[in-house]
């Protein structure tokens, strides 16, 4: 099977390949004999229900500062001349972002997009995940100061993050006796518009944030991300530690438990955050990890995403 798949992501030329999953899973298709192009966002235009795409061919390798060749731009239909689309651009998730969901809804799933972008838009990281309340730590998501106060005084130690941020920007702990406390919510009032995420605080994270990816619902491949010293953000972006780890019995639950949804509603690709046996978020738009897992003599992810999609593809020939 050779497919032609267009990569919907932000600038190749710019990515940092050594981290960076999009790259892994081009590698993977190109070592599979699939047909690559990539495009940015803005490349994208809509005509009545046809939706184009302003694509450059390319070639990946992997090697740094010389891993990608592209070719002469062309406009394509990504309806009728691709087979596969990776929904792939970093977040911010925005209006930018969901409109790109809206677009690519129009030919999905006649080119199969991965992930499923009406899901995508439906089920962003911070919000999805209230749904297995069971799974995670204190968790409430408002902009109303007197809830947060009530929060805070039952829990004492919270964590305040912004609903649509991404790579542990903006992400703040504050503890009972902090007297930042109401220069940070003031902060947080006049900088984001939509409720934020507040969190109660826990511990272990200093142990690790533990990423684990699942492809079409099953576990694929996990690793421990270990804050620096000094910050309690594990985010390897924000220099957290990669280490070799395995799953608990409480983490084997919670992919057994969040699996199947996750299957139903085409997210093909999830990477979700777990510390000491509570889920924090579920990570669909453009998730990472395979590069280290795969460093770190684990399995290859890309491999396991690759076998999915071409099954998804082949049952609707």
């Amino acid at each position: 099977m050779s497919l032609r798949v267009a990569v919907q992501m932000d600038p190749i030329e710019r990515i940092n390949i050594a981290g960076d999953s999009s790259f892994a899973l081009m590698l993977e298709a190109q070592a599979r004999g699939h047909e690559l192009c990539v495009y940015t966002p803005d490349r994208l235009t809509q005509i009545g229900r046809d939706v184009f795409a302003s694509v450059r061919p390319c070639t990946v390798q992997d090697v740094v500062g010389d891993h990608v060749s592209l070719g002469e731009e062309t406009r394509i239909d990504l309806g009728a001349e691709t087979d596969v689309v990776l929904l792939r651009q970093d977040p911010p998730f925005d209006m930018a972002y969901v409109t790109t969901t809206h677009m690519l809804e129009r030919v999905h799933p006649r080119t199969l997009v991965v992930n499923d972008p009406a899901h995508v838009r439906n089920a962003p990281e911070k919000i999805f995940v209230l749904d297995f309340p069971e799974l995670m730590p204190p968790t409430i998501v408002t902009r109303d100061k007197a809830e947060i106060a009530a929060f805070r005084a039952e829990h004492k130690d919270i964590v305040v993050k912004p609903l649509y941020g991404n790579g542990g920007a903006a992400v703040f702990r504050l503890t009972e006796d902090d007297l930042n406390y109401g220069s940070l919510i003031d902060f947080f009032s006049t900088s984001f518009r939509e409720p934020w995420m507040v969190q109660k605080f826990l511990p272990a994270v200093a142990k690790g944030d533990k990423r684990i990816l699942l492809v079409d619902g099953k576990f694929a491949g996990a690793v421990n991300r270990v804050p620096q010293a000094g910050d309690l953000r594990s985010n390897m972006i924000r220099g957290g530690a990669a280490q070799t780890t395995e799953l608990s019995s409480r983490e084997s639950e919670i992919c057994e438990t969040i699996g199947p949804e996750l299957s139903k509603r085409g997210l093909l690709f999830v990477g979700i955050d777990v510390i000491d046996g509570n889920l924090t978020e579920i990570n669909v738009t453009s998730p990472t990890g395979i590069r280290a897992i795969k460093r770190l003599g684990g399995p290859d992810v890309a491999v396991a995403t690759w076998d999915a999609i071409e099954a998804r593809v082949g049952a609707r020939a």
